[in-house]
């Protein structure tokens, strides 16, 4: 929200109910000033803030807003209390006042530290709301966890992970109604809102490169454009069901699960893999190298002056696909990484229909085996 503080201390992404919120209870900004500075009624304000405080039995809404609160200078005298109002009128002071000491019970220190930037919940919210958009999934987290994991359920019951998040993150998600707590506890489960939908829509409708958007894509899920591995154009794909995801859901003709679950958490693990190394600099164009051609060559260090995770998920990602060699590799990368679907990767490398999903299981029991062969390594990182 503009104007009311300058200059601004709260970030980009703090819903305005949330800034009134905090420099009514933080700050001491009477009703009728920030009334007076956003030019609302002084009502709509304390609605406003009666909605955020009507939120902060969600864990991850307080520690957010008790975050927040360290942001905002606080007065050095204790405002006076006001005199009792008439019944029907507003008063200035919210009955329970934030305490920005105050640490949610168990939660670690580090999840106090300072709070992400607008560019780190946006770039966040595309890679972990999109992974939540998919079917069965829904995001995990306890008082002890410096971090929340997105689980997606199986057929068989069984549950993959299939991104890692820090707290702080999804605390902003919280905040800006992007999540819900659907099973309160020790471990609290959120799935994504309407809200949290309609946002991720419009974070890829306004990427780079970004198509104008399907107006029929709220009832098919979320859909982002990508480049196509080989440069040949760009790729549209569901985020919500991946081509290993509907692969698995297929049955053979003895009626068992055409993927394993252990050949689901492969490819799972390659996207993974993908995904952390495009943190890194330089990432989107480098791809190409792994695509069946003369290019074919080693992924090294001096691929790219990524460091850290990035660069290790690289060399991962290197490995994985020379293992499995031109062909299963490059089906691999198409339908675990880029999610190019089958019919479009069988087309692009010149094989015959149907032949895609065969290549593909193929593959991924390649995966599974080079993934055993790393042993404690080759888990999936979180």
């Amino acid at each position: 929200m503009v104007g009311l503080v300058p200059p601004r201390r709260l970030p980009a992404w703090v819903p305005e109910a949330a800034c009134l919120y905090l420099h009514h209870t933080v700050a001491g900004v009477p009703l009728r000033a920030l009334a007076r500075t956003t030019g609302v009624h002084p009502s709509t304000v304390m609605r406003q803030i009666r909605r955020i405080e009507s939120r902060r039995d969600d864990p991850l809404v307080d520690e957010a807003l008790a975050r927040l609160g360290g942001c905002l200078p606080v007065p050095a005298v204790p405002a006076a209390t006001p005199p009792p109002s008439e019944p029907g009128k507003e008063t200035d002071c919210m009955s329970a006042p934030l305490s920005t000491t105050r640490l949610a019970a168990g939660a670690p220190a580090a999840a106090f530290a300072a709070g992400p930037d607008d560019a780190t919940v946006q770039r966040e919210a595309r890679r972990v709301l999109r992974r939540l958009a998919e079917s069965g999934a829904a995001l995990v987290i306890a008082p002890d966890m410096p971090r929340a994991a997105v689980l997606r359920e199986a057929g068989d019951g069984s549950q993959t992970r299939t991104a890692v998040v820090d707290r702080a993150v999804a605390q902003a998600f919280a905040l800006r109604d992007w999540i819900a707590c659907a099973h309160a506890g020790r471990v609290r489960v959120y799935r994504v809102t309407p809200a949290g939908r309609a946002a991720l829509r419009r974070m890829l409708a306004t990427a780079p490169g970004a198509e104008t958007p399907d107006p029929f894509a709220a009832q098919h899920g979320a859909h982002e454009t990508v480049a196509a591995p080989d440069g040949e154009g760009r790729l549209r794909c569901n985020l919500a069901e991946s081509p290993v995801t509907l692969l698995a859901r297929r049955r053979d003709k003895d009626g068992r699960p055409f993927l394993s679950s252990a050949q689901v958490a492969a490819a799972e693990r390659l996207r993974e893999d993908f995904e952390v190394a495009q943190m890194g600099p330089r990432l989107a164009q480098n791809w190409e190298r792994f695509l069946t051609g003369p290019s074919r060559g080693a992924l090294g260090p001096a691929s790219g002056p990524g460091g850290g995770g990035a660069a290790a998920a690289r060399e991962r990602v290197g490995a994985a696909l020379r293992d499995l060699g031109p062909g299963l590799g490059d089906v691999a990368l198409r339908c675990c990484c880029f999610l190019e679907g089958l019919e479009t990767t069988e087309q692009r490398m010149g094989w015959s229909a149907r032949s895609g999903k065969i290549v593909l299981r193929i593959a991924l029991s390649r995966l599974v085996r080079h993934y055993e062969g790393l042993g404690e390594r080759g888990k999936m990182i979180g």
